[in-house]
């Protein structure tokens, strides 16, 4: 069975952007999921079980910092590796991010490279 990653941000145009950046990393993902923000990706994640989460920090309703926190408060959800995708380059918001279970971060604007270099060695 192939991998299934979530991919949690609130712009569409993201998505497909870290969705075509998998595919050109040469990331093999049967499934790629999407949640425009942490509640939708909470919602979600009760019924589909993924390999890995690409989040967005900045977000209306839950931002990618309060996932990361209910994220790991749930049991069943802890051990799902999350990367934070984002505009944030301060090291205090990524230090955080860490601090609450991120196991990594890409800066947007992203190539493909970072992607893979990233993320490859997670799955």
């Amino acid at each position: 069975m192939g991998k299934k990653v979530l991919i949690i941000d609130d712009s569409s145009t993201m998505r497909k952007i870290v969705t075509r950046s998998l595919r050109q990393a040469g990331l093999d993902f049967d499934i790629i999921l999407e949640a425009g923000d942490g509640v939708e990706a909470l919602q979600l994640l009760q019924t589909e079980a993924v390999d890995i989460i690409l989040s967005d920090i900045n977000m209306p309703n839950m931002d990618g910092m309060e996932f990361l926190r209910q994220k790991a408060a749930n049991a069943a959800l802890k051990r799902i590796p999350v990367v934070m995708i984002t505009t944030e380059a301060g090291a205090d918001i990524l230090s955080e991010a860490k601090s609450l279970g991120a196991a990594g971060s890409i800066k947007k604007p992203f190539t493909p490279d970072q992607v893979s270099e990233i993320i490859g060695p997670l799955l």
